[in-house]
């Protein structure tokens, strides 16, 4: 199979930020939008802790750490059924997760957050950008009533004005809401970067990667972004989602390559070389923000993951669980992208847990606990074995409530 037969189509109906058209999500209601390559007939399980663990057959193995601060989780918050905040940040705390993103300021998860030394970013809500666009007090009352009161204990990694605003009705109010909260950060006597959250959708063109170009309704809000993001040394977030891609494309799109699964480059752009759909997509915005006149300014990618489930194509907890430990591996390498080698992109996994408030389908089935809950079943019917503290021993059954056990602080093997 070519390169031409793997590559993702830039023209209409093509390429990943057209199949991310196709697929709803609501995160404060907005739209997110057969390889004949080697497949793996591993599971993987990734227990957010100090160890990552293959389940193949019978066989649990050991393959990796998985501690550290490069990959970081998104906290959604829409469901009825989810753990208390405390909760959920001595779930950080336990499985050794550096960084968290909340999508809008929330006091209780705030104050649970005090003196953990997770770094985080918070969000604004959608709806709160026109106030904090129109009136800089607007913007100072936002930062004194979610940020000043928790800065002296919670470790705020950046602000981000608005989640996938660019393009649309309401883009314009973003780059004013940022110079806004950045002044009023500023005021407050803090130094936290501002910084904005686009979709692949933002592009015109991303295929290949070096031609990756912001289309005609964003270059206009994004060109002065990037110069206000270059201005002030702030990165800005990108959510990425090579799931998506696949499923709006299969004909067009391998699912090895959009698994970190392929054998090698799939993707030939001049002199660079792509194994994965991931560092394609991020090289699509890095080449977009040269085109805007801001190489400088870094791409953090804000969210990421696979579907364990909610019928969509591909979406099973051993596609979810093979993205994300591949994911995590390819970032912890530190390699960066053939566009942007030599650091380690920073990436936040979507999500920590199932949101059954979101849209019927695959919107329900991102949660990380979901893919390990669903891994544990099929470990449990096929195996004895408990893994504690990366040690393999024969065991009763896994309790189903393992991922949600009591804290359990160790150090990194």
């Amino acid at each position: 199979m070519t390169a031409r037969d793997w590559k993702q189509k830039r023209d209409k109906g093509g390429g990943w930020r057209n199949a991310k058209r196709k697929v709803k999500r609501s995160d404060d209601g907005k739209k997110r939008g057969s390889s004949n390559a080697r497949r793996s007939s591993t599971i993987f399980l990734f227990f957010l802790h100090n160890s990552i663990v293959a389940y193949e057959k019978t066989e649990l193995v050991i393959i990796a750490e998985a501690q550290g601060t490069v990959v970081g989780v998104n906290y959604g918050m829409l469901g009825d059924n989810l753990p208390s905040p405390a909760q959920v940040v001595s779930l950080f705390e336990a499985r050794g997760i550096g960084r968290l993103r909340l999508f809008h300021p929330d006091a209780a998860a705030l104050a649970a957050l005090r003196s953990s030394g997770i770094e985080v970013v918070l969000g604004t809500l959608n709806e709160e950008l026109p106030g904090l666009a129109a009136y800089p007090s607007a913007a100072e009352k936002w930062v004194a009533a979610n940020v000043a009161p928790f800065a002296g204990s919670v470790r705020f990694r950046y602000i981000n004005a608005g989640n996938e605003v660019v393009p649309g009705d309401t883009a314009g109010n973003v780059l004013p809401a940022m110079r806004n909260l950045a002044a009023a950060v500023r005021a407050a006597g803090l130094r936290i970067p501002v910084t904005t959250s686009v979709a692949t959708t933002a592009l015109g063109v991303s295929y290949p990667p070096s031609q990756g170009a912001f289309s005609e309704a964003a270059a206009g809000v994004m060109t002065p972004i990037a110069a206000f993001l270059r201005s002030t040394s702030a990165p800005l977030l990108v959510n990425v989602y090579p799931y998506f891609s696949y499923a709006g494309n299969p004909g067009e799109v391998a699912l090895d390559y959009a698994l970190f699964r392929a054998a090698g480059v799939v993707v030939r752009d001049g002199a660079l070389g792509y194994d994965n759909l991931f560092d394609a997509m991020v090289d699509s915005v890095h080449a977009a923000l040269e085109k805007a006149g801001a190489a400088e300014v870094e791409v953090v990618v804000s969210e990421t993951g696979w579907p364990s489930g909610g019928g969509g194509l591909g979406a099973t907890v051993e596609n979810a669980a093979a993205y994300v430990n591949n994911l995590v591996a390819h970032v912890r390498k530190g390699g960066g992208t053939p566009r942007k080698p030599g650091n380690a992109t920073e990436t936040y996994l979507f999500a920590m847990f199932n949101e059954n408030q979101k849209p019927a389908g695959t919107e329900r089935h991102f949660g990380l606990s979901d893919i390990i809950e669903k891994a544990l079943v099929m470990v449990r019917e096929t195996s004895d074995l408990e893994i504690d503290h990366g040690i393999l021993r024969p065991a009763p059954l896994l309790p189903a409530s393992f991922f949600f056990s009591a804290p359990r602080h160790h150090e990194p093997s």
